[in-house]
């Protein structure tokens, strides 16, 4: 089955959640991404135990970050699922697309011609 998505979506695969720090999120909104998502185990399931409950505590930190900064939170979600559920990662990489295309580009753009 051939999955699809939309092609704004970068995929970047770690070990495990739990190895996504809050600034590789930050970092990406600054560099010019308008949002970004982890999409990690189910909870319960980790291979390395509480890995995806780290991740949800760094994504829960960085939404407040963003709204303490009055860039809206939405831009960076957490999503749980398990690796059988390409068809559901496909529909949330969609939903996603969908949602910051509403909410437009990132008002943070790294100037990289300095």
């Amino acid at each position: 089955m051939r999955l699809s998505y939309s092609a704004d979506i970068k995929v970047i695969q770690v070990p495990c959640t739990g190895r996504v720090d809050i600034l590789h999120l930050l970092n990406a909104i600054e560099d010019g991404a308008d949002g970004v998502y982890v999409a990690g185990c189910l909870e319960g399931e980790c291979h390395y135990i509480e890995g995806n409950l780290k991740a949800k505590r760094k994504v829960a930190y960085v939404k407040k970050t963003l709204s303490e900064l009055g860039i809206e939170p939405e831009r960076v979600e957490m999503y749980n699922l398990s690796s059988a559920q390409g068809a559901r990662f496909a529909e949330i990489a969609n939903e996603m697309s969908d949602k910051i295309r509403e909410l437009g580009p990132t008002p943070i753009k790294k100037n990289h011609a300095a």
